[in-house]
């Protein structure tokens, strides 16, 4: 295939780029500033990620994707537009570009993701479900018929996946990961503490203070937010108990899921499993304690693997590499013209 092979982690809370032959070379959150009068974009990633919280009534600061999928059609494909633009300039031949997706979409959201990355500019796209490229980027041979459990926490999705022989054997997925952790947070301080604190703070608390199981010692931290009742800023503390109660009920639905998918795992897998042990992935995948929580409730060992963040990016890249690997599991590279009932290519609207 002509023009340059891409692959995207397209995810809720940020977009990681690895392009082949010189590995990830962006990452980016997956925010997006427009001007509400023009609806022209203003500021994409990072930029745009400094302004959350802090948009005057002419912008508005939103995050196209949503649990792992497209939520705005149109200021997806206006993100994916300006990243692909920023790598391959004004090349001939358009991309080829392989994308991560939530293990269990539904075809209605594998059709959306396929249409807006051929819409952004991609040549022949492709999908991959995130745990199969998590296991790849995590040094698994997953070519051979031994099964591994891949638990990879995002931000917008949770994605348990037993993976044998190229494929995913047993899987789910579910609505709890980074951004639900932050939301509880947000939700406790606004109860217990009558103070409102924005999204960044919230991530902020879950870095410093988050954990999966109680400390031993308690750490603790200033926070700034705005009084609830009187609308005045305020600093207050906050401390590790505090955040663990408040997300506890989040880490609970996560160690459901991973036992839930054991529970349906054939005896055999289940067999390998217990020798290969559980791997987890992703950012949240580095939330204190929260591999111990795992190998308590499952009693199988529990490793978080080497470089979390992007090992899906990396997977991805690997197959860019080989894409046998693709091919001989059924995968297709679909065109824009491929996909049916599809219009012309929108015009772009920026404004930096």
């Amino acid at each position: 295939m002509l023009g340059r092979n891409i692959g995207i982690d397209l995810g809720t809370t940020s977009v990681i780029v690895y392009l082949e032959g010189k590995g990830i070379i962006m990452s980016e959150p997956s925010v997006v500033a427009y001007r509400k009068t023009t609806g022209k974009i203003m500021a994409v990633g990072r930029k745009a990620y400094d302004m959350v919280g802090k948009e005057s009534r002419s912008v508005e600061v939103i995050r196209p994707m949503r649990d792992g999928v497209v939520s705005d059609f149109s200021v997806t494909e206006q993100m994916l537009r300006y990243f692909i633009r920023i790598i391959c300039k004004n090349e001939i031949f358009k991309p080829n570009i392989i994308v991560s997706m939530p293990g269990t979409v539904t075809n209605l959201e594998r059709r959306t993701i396929l249409d807006v990355i051929t819409a952004s500019g991609a040549g022949k796209a492709c999908l991959m479900e995130e745990p199969l490229a998590a296991a790849i980027g995590a040094g698994v041979d997953t070519m051979q018929p031994n099964g591994v459990m891949i638990v990879d926490l995002g931000g917008g999705t949770t994605d348990v996946a037993v993976i044998t022989m190229g494929s995913m054997a047993v899987a789910s997925s579910i609505k709890v990961a980074g951004n639900t952790l932050n939301e509880s947070i947000e939700k406790y301080c606004r109860r217990e503490r009558n103070v409102l604190i924005g999204d960044q703070t919230a991530e902020e608390l879950k870095k410093i203070l988050g954990c999966a199981y109680r400390r031993r010692e308690q750490v603790a931290m200033i926070a700034k937010g705005k009084d609830y009742i009187s609308g005045m800023p305020v600093e207050f503390e906050i401390n590790s108990d505090e955040i663990y109660y408040c997300i506890r009920e989040n880490i609970r639905a996560i160690v459901d899921s991973v036992t839930g998918v054991l529970e349906r795992t054939p005896p055999e897998l289940a067999g390998d499993i217990m020798e290969e042990g559980i791997i987890l992935t992703g950012g949240t995948a580095q939330l204190l304690g929260l591999d111990k929580v795992i190998e308590e409730a499952t009693h199988i060992h529990t490793r978080i693997a080497d470089d979390p963040v992007n090992c899906v990016a990396r997977g991805i890249g690997a197959v860019l590499g080989d894409l046998d690997i693709l091919v001989n599991n059924g995968y297709l590279f679909m065109s824009r013209q491929d996909i049916s009932g599809v219009t012309n290519e929108k015009e772009d609207y920026y404004d930096v």
